[in-house]
C-alpha cells in the first residue's frame, strides 16, 4: 500500500495556506462522503472565522475543520484531478486559495510479487520550541490518507501494511503500539505492530460485510512509557469484493392486475438485496424477466424496471376468462447486471389477473314458460337461467332480475338464487283464473356492478316469460256473508225464515248445483233445504234463550260442490230477535223476614221481567182479594217503577212463616201479569229490629226439600251400617268354612300332638326321601331367647350335602345310595335321632286313665266291644272304624 507523504517548510506566522499546491494520492474508486485529505490553514488570530469552499462543489466539499470529502461516488481517471480550495475571512472578506491535485493510486499487488513496492513510512509530526523566543513554532499536523485493504485476501499472513516511525527514534529508544477496534479492542488481534520497528500488519483475511473500516491510533513512547509523539489516526478501509449473491426478500412474490389493463399499468415490485457494497458495482443490482408462463396472448406481457424491480404491463389483452394467472421468473444480477462477472439469483412472481365486469349476464333462452294454479301464493312458477363469463360469486357475476312489463299490479317478483344465479319467479298475490288466464312478462337481468368502461356490450339482457294460470276448483261463497235478518221472537216451528244461498266462482267447470247443510245451530232451531238453501224453523224462537247474546242468534251453514276435489264454503246467518211480551214479571227475592209488630216491618221487593222495554217496567204491584187475610194483614205500595214495599197492616202478627201472594203487571201491550208468592218469616225482634227467634222459626218452617235431604242422609247412613254388619258376618262364615274343610277323621288335634314329620310307615310307599335328607328348618334364633333350647332340638349347623337319588335309580344302586346316606347322617350333627332325652310336655305325675297298650294287644283285641266309639262324635270315628268294625 503506497503511503501518502506531505512536506512543509518552517515559516513565520502568516495567515493563509502554507503551500500553494497540495498533492495527494487516493484510491481510484471514491465513494460519496469519503474523507480524502486534510488541508491546514494557518491563522495568526484564533478569533477569526474562516469559511472553506471548493471550486468543484458537485464533486468535493471542505468541512470547517479543513477535511476534504467526496460529494459523490466516482472513479478517478488516470490523469490527476485538480480543484481549488478557498478560505475566506467572514469579517474582512479576505480570501486565500490553494490548488489540490489528486492522483489515483496504482493497483494493489500482493506481497509475494517480485515487483512489490517498498513499505513506506508514516512519520509522526514533531514540535520544536526555541528557548530564546517565547513564540512557539510547530510542524504542521499530517493527515494520513486511508489505507485500502481488499477483503478476502489470501495472504500470506501476517501481511505487512505500513511502518510507523518517529524522527526521534535516532536519539531515543522508542516503542510503538496501536489501539482501537481490531487491535486491542474487539475484534482483537486483527492488526498487530512490531513495537521496535513499528511495522503494522494484518493477521487474517478481512470481511467487509462484517466490518467495512477500522479506525486505529498509533502511539510512540520511550522505554519509560512516556509519550514522545502525539498519537496519529490510521483509517483502514476494507475494499469490497464481489463475494455475495443477490438475495430476494421473498422467493415467491404475489401480485394482481385487473383484466383489460392498459400497457404501463403497475403490477408489483420485487426486491433483492446484496450484502456487498451498494455504492460499488459489486452491490449494484439489475433485474430482468427470464420467462413468462403462459406465453399467451403475448410472450412479453410484462416488463420490469431493471433498477427498481417494478413490474408493469407492456401489452394489452389481459383477459381473466382466458388466462387467470401468469408466472414470471425474475433474475437479479449484481455488477450492474454484467452477465460475465456478476452473480445472479432468481425468484418467482405470480401475477393473478383479477376479474372486472366485462361480461354482462345473458339469458340462455329468449322465451321462458311457467304455470301456476290460481289462488296460490309464494310458489315458484319459473326459473330464469343466465350465463356470465365473469368470476362466479362476485358482484361482476351476481345477477339481478327485474320485470320491465306485463305485471302492472305487482303479482310476481323475481328472486336470485345465490348458488346458481338463476332468477326464481314467485307469485306474491293470488291470481283468479276467471279473470286472468295468462301473463306475458318482460324480464331483464344485469349485474350488481356496472360494466367496466370501454365494454361495448349492453349492460343487461332481456327475455320473455309466459305464465299460464291453471284453473282449480274453488270454494263456494255465500252472498252476503254474514247475512243479517230481523225477526220477532215466538216464530212457530215450521215457519219459513229466509233463503241463504252461495255462489260457485268456477264458471268454466262442469259442475252440478251446490248442496247446503247446517254446520252450527246452537239451539237447534233451524234447518236448511239442501237444494235451494231455504231456511225454516224447527222450534220456537226465544229471545230470552241462553244461546242468544245481545238479541243476536248466530247459525253457520255449509255449501259444497262436487268438483275434484270437492270444495265447500261457510256462511253465517245472524238473526236479530225482536222482543215480544211473552214473559210475566216475577217477585225478587222469594223470601223475606219481618218483625211481628207493626214497626219496623217494611219489606222491599223488586219485579224481574226477562223481557226488555217496552215489555218490562214500570210494574204495577197489588195484593189479591183472596184469601181475605192477605189484605187484612198486609199492605203493599210501589216505591219506583221496579220496586215496591210490603208491610204489616195490623199492629201484631204472630211469629211464623206466611205465604204472601203478590200480583205484578208489566207495561207491555197487551199487559202480562203473574202472581208471585213471597215467603215471609215473621219473628220476634229486639230493639234494633233484629230477629231473636230465627232458629225456632227456621226449624218450624223447614221446607219439603230440606226434609227430603235429611231423610236421604239418614237412609244412606243406615245402608252403610247394614253393609258393614253383612260384611262382618260373611267374614265369620268364611272363617268357619275354612275350618270345615279339614277332614274330621284327620282332626285328632285333641289326642295327638304333631311335632315333626319323619315319613310314613311301611304301608306308606309313596313317601318323599327329601324329608329324611332335609328336615324342616327350625325356627330362627332371633325369635327364641338366648340360652333356652329343648334337649331334643336339632342343633344349628351348616346343612350337610346328602346324596341325591335319581328319579328312576337302578335296583343295584339302592344299596349304595343307602350307604352313602348313612355316612352322611353319621357325620351330620343335625340329623335325627339325637342321643338325648325327648321331652314333649309335662302333665303331672300319675294318671287315672288306664294303659292304652291293650289297643295293640292281639290277645285281648277280639274280646272288647268298641261300638260305643261311634257315639262319641266325629273325632272318634277313626278309632270306631279301626276297632269297632267287626270282622272288617
Amino acid at each position: 500500500q503506497a503511503p501518502i507523504k506531505a512536506t512543509c517548510e518552517d515559516l513565520s506566522c502568516k495567515t493563509g495556506f502554507p503551500e500553494d499546491v497540495h498533492s495527494a494520492v487516493v484510491s481510484k474508486s471514491i465513494r460519496g462522503g469519503q474523507p480524502l485529505l486534510n488541508v491546514r490553514f494557518q491563522s495568526c488570530d484564533e478569533n477569526k472565522k474562516i469559511h472553506f469552499g471548493s471550486s468543484e462543489p458537485e464533486d468535493f466539499r471542505v468541512g470547517e475543520d479543513g477535511v476534504v470529502y467526496a460529494e459523490r461516488s466516482f472513479q478517478l481517471s488516470a490523469e490527476p484531478t485538480e480543484f481549488v480550495v478557498s478560505a475566506q475571512d467572514k469579517e474582512t472578506q479576505e480570501e486565500w486559495q490553494m490548488r489540490v491535485k489528486l492522483t489515483a493510486e496504482p493497483g494493489f499487488t500482493g506481497p509475494s510479487e517480485k515487483n512489490q513496492k517498498k513499505i513506506e513510512d508514516i512519520v509522526f509530526p514533531w514540535q520544536q520550541y526555541k528557548e530564546s523566543s517565547p513564540l512557539k513554532r510547530q510542524k504542521r499536523d499530517w493527515v494520513i490518507p486511508p489505507i485500502n485493504l481488499p477483503e478476502n485476501s489470501r495472504g500470506p499472513f501476517p501481511q505487512e501494511l505500513v511502518r510507523i516511525r518517529s524522527d526521534r527514534d535516532k536519539s531515543l529508544s522508542l516503542r510503538y503500539s496501536v489501539t482501537g477496534p481490531g487491535a486491542d479492542q474487539p475484534p482483537t488481534g486483527i492488526f498487530i505492530i512490531n513495537p521496535i520497528s513499528g511495522q503494522l500488519s494484518v493477521t487474517k483475511p478481512l470481511d467487509r460485510e462484517q466490518i467495512a473500516s477500522f479506525h486505529l491510533r498509533a502511539h510512540a513512547v520511550d522505554v519509560n512509557g512516556n509519550q514522545v509523539e502525539n498519537p496519529i489516526d490510521i483509517v483502514i478501509n476494507v475494499i469490497d469484493m464481489n463475494d455475495n449473491r443477490p438475495e430476494f426478500l421473498h422467493q415467491v412474490w404475489n401480485g394482481t392486475v385487473p383484466e383489460g389493463s392498459k400497457p404501463g399499468t403497475y403490477v408489483m415490485t420485487v426486491t433483492a438485496i446484496d450484502a456487498d457494497d451498494p455504492n460499488a458495482q459489486n452491490g449494484m443490482l439489475r433485474y430482468r424477466i427470464l420467462s413468462q408462463a403462459p406465453s399467451t396472448p403475448s410472450p412479453n406481457m410484462f416488463t420490469i424496471n431493471n433498477e427498481t424491480g417494478d413490474i408493469i404491463t407492456v401489452a394489452a389483452g389481459l383477459d381473466r376468462e382466458k388466462v387467470q394467472q401468469y408466472t414470471l421468473i425474475i433474475q437479479a444480477t449484481d455488477m450492474e447486471g454484467n452477465p460475465t462477472y456478476g452473480l445472479s439469483n432468481t425468484a418467482t412472481a405470480v401475477i393473478t389477473v383479477t376479474d372486472v365486469n366485462d361480461n354482462p349476464p345473458e339469458f340462455t333462452s329468449m322465451t321462458f314458460f311457467g304455470e301456476v294454479p290460481e289462488n296460490r301464493v309464494d310458489v315458484i312458477v319459473a326459473n330464469l337461467t343466465v350465463t356470465d363469463k365473469d368470476q362466479p360469486h362476485t358482484p361482476a357475476w351476481n345477477a339481478m332480475y327485474r320485470m320491465t312489463g306485463g305485471d302492472p299490479t305487482g303479482r310476481f317478483t323475481i328472486l336470485t338464487d345465490p348458488n346458481s344465479n338463476d332468477g326464481l319467479v314467485t307469485v306474491v298475490k293470488p291470481i283468479d283464473f276467471e279473470t286472468n288466464r295468462m301473463f306475458v312478462l318482460t324480464v331483464a337481468a344485469e349485474n350488481q356492478v356496472p360494466l367496466a368502461k370501454g365494454i361495448q356490450h349492453s349492460p343487461q339482457s332481456t327475455a320473455t316469460l309466459s305464465i299460464t294460470v291453471i284453473d282449480v276448483n274453488e270454494s263456494p261463497y255465500f252472498v252476503p256473508n254474514p247475512k243479517l235478518i230481523r225477526q220477532e221472537e215466538g216464530l212457530l216451528a215450521g215457519s219459513m225464515l229466509t233463503t241463504f244461498t252461495a255462489q260457485d266462482p268456477d264458471r268454466f267447470m262442469q259442475q252440478t248445483s251446490l248442496r247446503y247443510s247446517k254446520l252450527s245451530d246452537p239451539a237447534n232451531w233451524l234447518k236448511i233445504d239442501p237444494v235451494n238453501g231455504q231456511i225454516t224453523t224447527t222450534a220456537v224462537l226465544d229471545r230470552e234463550s241462553i244461546y242468544v247474546q245481545n238479541n243476536m242468534y248466530n247459525a253457520t251453514f255449509l255449501a259444497s260442490d262436487n268438483g275434484i276435489p270437492p270444495m265447500s264454503g261457510t256462511g253465517t246467518l245472524q238473526i236479530y230477535l225482536l222482543d215480544i211480551n211473552d214473559n210475566a214479571p216475577q217477585v225478587n227475592p222469594k223470601e223475606a223476614t219481618t218483625c211481628e209488630t207493626l214497626q219496623p216491618n217494611a219489606i222491599n221487593i223488586t219485579a224481574v221481567d226477562p223481557d226488555i222495554d217496552p215489555n218490562a217496567g214500570p210494574f204495577a204491584f197489588e195484593l189479591p182479594d183472596t184469601p181475605a187475610s192477605i189484605k187484612r194483614n198486609w199492605t203493599i205500595g210501589r216505591i219506583s217503577g221496579d220496586h215496591a214495599q210490603l208491610s204489616l197492616r195490623i199492629r201484631f202478627l204472630e211469629a211464623g212463616i206466611y205465604d204472601v201472594p203478590i200480583v205484578i203487571t208489566d207495561s207491555g201491550n197487551p199487559h202480562a201479569s203473574s202472581t208471585s208468592v213471597l215467603k215471609v218469616k215473621v219473628c220476634q225482634c229486639d230493639i234494633n229490629g233484629d230477629c231473636t227467634d230465627v232458629d225456632r222459626i227456621v226449624g218450624a218452617g223447614l221446607g219439603t226439600g230440606a226434609i227430603i235431604a235429611i231423610l236421604l242422609c239418614i237412609i244412606i247412613l243406615l245402608i252403610l251400617v247394614l253393609m258393614f254388619v253383612v260384611w262382618m258376618k260373611r267374614r265369620d262364615k268364611e272363617r268357619q268354612a275354612k275350618q270345615l274343610l279339614i277332614d274330621p277323621e284327620d282332626d285328632v288335634r285333641d289326642n295327638i300332638l304333631k311335632y315333626d314329620e319323619e315319613g310314613g310307615g311301611e304301608e306308606d310307599q309313596d313317601y318323599d326321601l327329601s324329608q329324611l335328607q332335609q328336615p324342616d328348618t327350625v325356627e330362627p334364633d332371633a325369635i327364641k331367647p338366648v340360652g333356652i333350647r329343648r334337649l331334643d332340638e336339632r342343633p344349628i349347623h351348616a346343612e350337610p350335602q346328602y346324596p341325591v337319588r335319581s328319579a328312576a335309580p337302578h335296583p343295584g344302586d339302592i344299596g349304595d345310595f343307602i350307604n352313602e346316606g348313612l355316612k352322611a347322617a353319621d357325620n351330620d350333627p343335625t340329623a335325627p335321632p339325637y342321643d338325648s332325652l325327648l321331652v314333649f310336655d309335662y302333665e303331672g305325675s300319675g294318671s287315672t286313665a288306664g294303659s292304652l297298650s291293650s289297643l295293640n294287644s292281639s290277645s285281648s283285641g277280639g274280646e272288647q266291644d268298641y261300638d260305643y266309639l261311634n257315639d262319641w262324635g266325629p273325632r272318634f270315628k277313626k278309632l270306631a272304624d279301626m276297632y269297632g268294625g267287626g270282622d272288617d
